[in-house]
């Protein structure tokens, strides 16, 4: 069936294309225009499914705490199944360092959530997330200390041209979650 007879399937297209807009213009810069060429639709579709950008924005930004909440679950799972949490979550770091429309993404959901109340629930999703998942191995205060540093480690690598290699993210995480390093 196709998109024109789907309104689902266009509203979703909508969505991915404004979530993939948001790391290549930021959320200041998304249109309803660039939307509608990035989804192959007409103009109208965009403001027919939402009749405002700040309601284009929050659906598109909702969807990247959707991305943000499987990437999650993946770390605890990685994190369950290793011998060294803190190697494992600097690894895990590591890797979201490099993939750089990820974590703009999530720096103009920051960004939004400071000027929008009503998206600062999704801003929370990963920092919550991941001092969740980081206190089934230490206590809580330990917890929330990693995860506010990873992501001063993700603003870093946004303003910096190499990111903390994976050693350095070790020892920082070592320390922060009260581990004795192996």
């Amino acid at each position: 069936m196709s998109s024109r007879r789907n309104p689902e399937e266009r509203r979703r297209r909508i969505i991915q294309a404004a979530y993939e807009l948001i790391p290549e213009v930021g959320v200041a810069k998304l249109t309803h225009r660039l939307v509608a060429a990035r989804a192959e639709v007409p103009l109208g579709a965009t403001t027919y499914y939402f009749s405002s950008l700040d309601d284009l924005v929050e659906a598109a930004l909702t969807a990247a705490a959707e991305a943000t909440s499987e990437a999650l679950r993946a770390w605890a799972e990685a994190l369950e199944a290793s011998t060294d949490v803190p190697g494992t979550l600097a690894t895990l770091t590591s890797d979201y360092l490099h993939d750089r429309a990820q974590m703009t993404t999530w720096n103009e959901l920051y960004a939004a959530a400071g000027h929008r109340p009503e998206l600062r629930s999704l801003a929370r999703i990963w920092s919550d997330g991941l001092t969740g998942i980081l206190a089934t191995y230490t206590d809580h205060q330990a917890a929330q200390a990693a995860s506010v540093f990873t992501d001063g480690a993700f603003l870093h690598a946004l303003t910096h041209d190499q990111p903390l290699d994976v050693g350095s993210l070790a020892r920082a995480l070592t320390v922060l979650l009260n581990m004795d390093a192996a």
